[in-house]
């Protein structure tokens, strides 16, 4: 059970990894800013006084919010590797296969629509903050790329 739960984390730090690698490649061969985890340090720094924001920097700084966002970051991407293994199973860990983690990495773009955007004050699935057109079609590709890196990290310690 203990080394179960460890490929879990591992699943999920190294599919984070693999979105943050996809955020590196999309700045550098096309110019698209990198995540800024700052505002997002900051509204789980101001989660114990409330989850809904008109705007997150309104809120007061926190001197650390940028490494609380990237902590942030990495703790959801482990627990959304556990949850990946609890749903599929242990058994998934020794054959792992894509429609698992595709599944469960577009489902995830949801936490971002509904929760995240609105609480740090944007609309639903941020369209509101530029290039709105083209933001939930990036938010899938992205998460697809976590899927990516689910199964990928779960066929590389199996």
């Amino acid at each position: 059970m203990f080394d179960i739960f460890w490929r879990a984390i591992a699943i999920g730090i190294g599919a984070t990894v693999a979105m943050d690698l996809w955020a590196i490649f999309l700045h550098k061969a096309f110019g698209q800013p990198r995540p800024n985890w700052g505002p997002v340090g900051r509204w789980v720094w101001h989660l114990r006084d409330k989850v809904f924001h008109d705007d997150i920097g309104g809120a007061a700084p926190y001197a650390h919010e940028k490494a609380l966002g990237w902590a942030f970051h990495y703790f959801v991407g482990i627990v959304y590797g556990i949850i990946l293994v609890v749903l599929a199973g242990a058994g998934w860990l020794a054959a792992p296969t894509f429609l698992p983690a595709f599944i469960l990495g577009i489902v995830t773009v949801g936490a971002g629509w509904f929760l995240l955007a609105p609480g740090m004050g944007a609309r639903l699935g941020a369209t509101d903050r530029p290039p709105p057109l083209h933001k939930p079609g990036r938010n899938l590709v992205s998460h697809t790329v976590f899927a990516l890196g689910l199964w990928g990290t779960a066929l590389l310690i199996r």
